[in-house]
């Protein structure tokens, strides 16, 4: 809140102003006494712990990760399948795309999508 009287006060304001200008302030012994019970409260300060001695490597976190996604049969599965995908996306057969052309000529979108069908059907498309 700012110092200045504000009109919302109205009848209000002497008594606004003179709580303003008599604002209690804590006493010395007081912030002592809580100073105290601060430190207190707080908890004891520790030793940091030795560091550990070095051990030997074992697995990097590449090889940790492959090993979590099924090792090198996974790896070469996973990287067929992006090449396909990939030699899919760029020299696509002429029967996917004639597929493509037809089913969206007659049936709309939801020729490429089965499933959507009953979203289509609710937005009235």
């Amino acid at each position: 809140m700012t110092d200045r009287p504000s009109n919302e006060e109205g009848a209000l304001a002497p008594w606004f102003a003179a709580g303003r200008e008599a604002a209690p302030l804590p006493s010395g012994e007081f912030m002592a006494r809580m100073e105290a019970l601060a430190l207190e409260s707080q908890p004891a300060q520790r030793a940091a712990p030795a560091a550990p001695a070095r051990q030997s490597r074992g697995p990097g976190r590449l090889l940790a990760r492959l090993r979590a996604m099924g090792g090198w049969p996974a790896l070469a599965g996973l990287t067929a399948a992006c090449a396909m995908g990939l030699w899919i996306g760029v020299a696509a057969p002429e029967a996917a795309v004639d597929w493509v052309a037809t089913a969206t000529q007659e049936q709309g979108l939801s020729g490429l999508d089965p499933a959507s069908g009953f979203d289509y059907a609710m937005l009235g498309l």
